[in-house]
């Protein structure tokens, strides 16, 4: 494991042309905002209404979409650790880490962005309406106690159901692949930010799924993990296309 120094954002104001800025923020305001009703049940609910919209799409046709990002770039998600989260890591005596170029200053957690990509139907048209995944290959975090260290990396944002999916490991073996690790509300999401060439979107909140919890009580040996727990609110910032 290592960390790195984080890199400052420039906060240029060179203007983005109006077509390519306009539908790379179309996309990525879309992107948290799916987790706008009951976190809780978003997945069943987007794959339900999936596959009812599909069958209704082959009969009306299936719809434009106003947006498309076939491959995202840089910079990364960053997550500001919520003070109830790093409390229940010290009651735990958990000690956090990072893997590869993922970097904790503070409360400050990041992930590089390494790809992915988004596509943006009209609201109402289908559901859900945004569909991609944002990946944050080869780093992650660590959590140890009493010789035990559970690796949480390879996370994939699916912004189609409000979850952060992420490949397990315990002391360097692996347990879970793909796992769903997080769950994501939009609800305090800010407005989407444009600083020259990159676009920036702050407020989401990030909460520990209920199969996260199952396997962090029963890897260290507590019934203290809660899903649902407030991990802290994620900003994630993307360079635009060219």
């Amino acid at each position: 494991m290592r960390s790195t120094t984080s890199t400052h954002r420039t906060t240029g104001t060179r203007r983005v042309r109006r077509v390519v800025g306009g539908l790379a923020a179309t996309a990525l305001v879309a992107l948290p905002i799916s987790a706008c009703g009951t976190e809780d049940d978003a997945g069943d609910a987007a794959a339900a209404a999936t596959s009812s919209e599909s069958s209704e799409s082959s009969e009306a046709g299936a719809p434009e979409p106003v947006a498309a990002i076939e491959s995202l770039t840089g910079e990364d998600t960053q997550i500001t650790l919520d003070q109830g989260f790093l409390d229940a890591l010290t009651q735990l005596e958990l000690q956090p880490g990072t893997i590869g170029e993922a970097t904790l200053e503070g409360a400050e957690l990041s992930f590089p962005i390494t790809g992915g990509n988004v596509t943006v139907f009209e609201p109402g048209t289908v559901s859900p309406y945004v569909i991609g995944q944002l990946q944050h290959v080869s780093s992650g975090l660590s959590l140890s106690a009493g010789g035990t260290t559970v690796q949480l990396e390879n996370l994939n944002v699916d912004p189609g159901v409000s979850r952060v999916y992420g490949d397990v490991s315990v002391n360097g073996k692996t347990a879970v692949e793909s796992a769903f690790l997080f769950q994501l509300d939009g609800r305090t999401l800010n407005p989407l930010e444009v600083q020259g060439d990159q676009a920036i979107l702050e407020g989401t909140e990030v909460k520990i799924s209920e199969p996260a919890a199952g396997l962090l009580n029963d890897t260290f040996g507590t019934d203290a993990v809660k899903a649902g727990l407030l991990v802290g609110i994620a900003e994630i910032t993307v360079d635009l296309p060219a």
